[in-house]
């Protein structure tokens, strides 16, 4: 046996994968055929957030009057930034390369394939071709930008990675797709002065949000600037040297490029699953069990390849590590309590059930909800537009899930998570001292909102 694990694909699911079995004392070898750290850190999570954290500096700059701090002859420069961000994932996918070979994990590059449960074949870009051997397999492909057959093939019609690629912003720009990367890019370029259509076919902009979540984020992208065209599909789409054009109904939509942000795709044919005798759903992603195993014994899957599952990167992180373990023989299950967090501006932070779906699935629930605007630390720091909200079990006060959409609200979000995975009541949380002045105050607050006792809020109307 050549390995006991291997482990394909170095996203953030592989590589902790592939730490946490050397850990445990396994010979483990992880197969990539681009870069450390996978989709996420390259040409996702990482660079986005890190364009994301310039404009919005350039933002806060352009603002700063109101605080005192005048800064009216601020200007960017997007190349810099974008160097700016090479740099942050070149730091980070070189750190990625340390670990594993701290830990002894054999790195081989290239694309991998099934010939058998145990058995693998790696073809690296050269076309030579390594025979493995493996006790067991953690497979952690991941997924790409879905680009739909009906769009037109031009180098103005472009998803994610290629515009991160850019060193450039046009000065319009049509997203199409209205979800958490559509409008993510949305605001990114907006705060950076690139006129932007949203196209969304749904109803709304993130449909998965609760409404009045989404009124916020909707009201502040229309500050912006940002067009969002909704409940319609963008038709009759072409594109030529001049841009892309599209119709909206009956509105003509123009743009320099068209962003296309549909969701995501695996790809999981070129693994030959079937040679291994992993079963998949309809759409080729790939069933498992509650600890990640496949049909499979030896193999396990975790990530976006898995069927059903939040495609997020802390997902991937968690099931890695948790496929490992069982590999290794130890006893765990999924965990099912996932954070979601969006870096639109504001920023939105999810945990649970939230209030439709709570509804939706028939239990009586209570909310209790506390605006930035209440708060001394937020009115300090000029960013009072938004709010917390806990949804809790009306019978026994458990709390069920929570929102936060507002400043740090990616961040306000974990106490949050910690709270609803260790199934405290809305009283315990209530009674929870917080220090003060903070933005994480406003949980506690909103708790005592649940039973009507916020001493910083008016009454309810009764």
């Amino acid at each position: 046996m050549d390995f006991d694990v291997v482990v394909i694909g170095a996203g953030p699911g592989g590589y902790p994968a592939a730490i946490r079995s050397a850990q445990l004392g396994r010979r483990v070898a992880i197969v990539e055929k681009e870069a450390l750290g996978g989709t996420c850190l390259n040409w996702g999570c990482i660079p986005t957030k890190t364009l994301i954290a310039s404009g919005d500096l350039y933002r806060q700059a352009r603002e700063g009057a109101a605080l005192g701090v005048d800064c009216a002859d601020v200007r960017f420069d997007y190349a810099r930034m974008v160097a700016r961000k090479d740099e942050v994932v070149g730091k980070l996918s070189g750190g990625v390369k340390q670990l594993l070979k701290a830990n002894g994990v054999e790195v081989i590059r290239g694309t991998a394939r099934f010939e058998g449960p145990q058995r693998l074949s790696v073809r690296d870009a050269d076309g030579a071709t390594r025979w493995i051997q493996t006790g067991q397999t953690i497979i952690a492909t991941g997924s790409v930008s879905a680009m739909p057959g009906f769009l037109p093939r031009h180098p103005r019609v472009i998803e994610s990675r290629a515009f991160l690629a850019r060193t450039s912003l046009p000065e319009s720009l049509v997203v199409l797709g209205g979800g958490v990367i559509g409008c993510e890019f949305a605001c990114l370029a907006a705060q950076l002065g690139t006129r932007v259509t949203v196209v969304e076919m749904l109803d709304d902009i993130l449909p998965m949000i609760d409404r009045d979540v989404r009124r916020v984020v909707r009201r502040r992208m229309e500050a912006m600037g940002i067009t969002l065209r909704t409940g319609a599909p963008l038709k009759a789409i072409t594109a030529d040297d001049k841009g892309v054009t599209g119709r909206y109904q009956d509105e003509e939509i123009r743009g320099e490029l068209l962003l296309v942000a549909v969701g995501r795709a695996v790809t999981t044919a070129e693994l030959d699953l079937g040679r291994a005798g992993v079963n998949t759903d309809a759409r080729g992603q790939i069933l498992v069990d509650a600890s990640c195993r496949t049909s499979q014994a030896s193999i396990f899957a975790i990530g976006d390849v898995v069927s059903g599952n939040l495609q997020l990167a802390h997902v991937a992180t968690s099931q890695g590590v948790l496929a490992a373990e069982v590999a290794a023989g130890q006893r765990r299950k999924v965990e099912t309590v996932v954070p979601s967090c969006i870096f639109t501006s504001p920023e939105i932070g999810v945990v649970g059930m939230t209030e439709e779906q709570a509804r939706g699935a028939g239990r009586e629930v209570r909310t209790g909800v506390y605006n930035f605007a209440g708060l001394g630390k937020a009115m300090a720091a000029g960013t009072t537009d938004g709010f917390v909200k806990w949804v809790a079990d009306a019978a026994t006060d458990q709390l069920l899930g929570a929102q936060a959409v507002g400043p740090h609200a990616t961040e306000l979000i974990a106490t949050a998570a910690l709270a609803v995975r260790s199934e405290l009541t809305a009283l315990e949380y209530g009674r929870t001292i917080h220090s003060h002045p903070t933005l994480s105050e406003a949980w506690m607050e909103a708790a005592h909102a649940v039973h009507g006792t916020c001493v910083h809020a008016a009454p309810r109307r009764r």
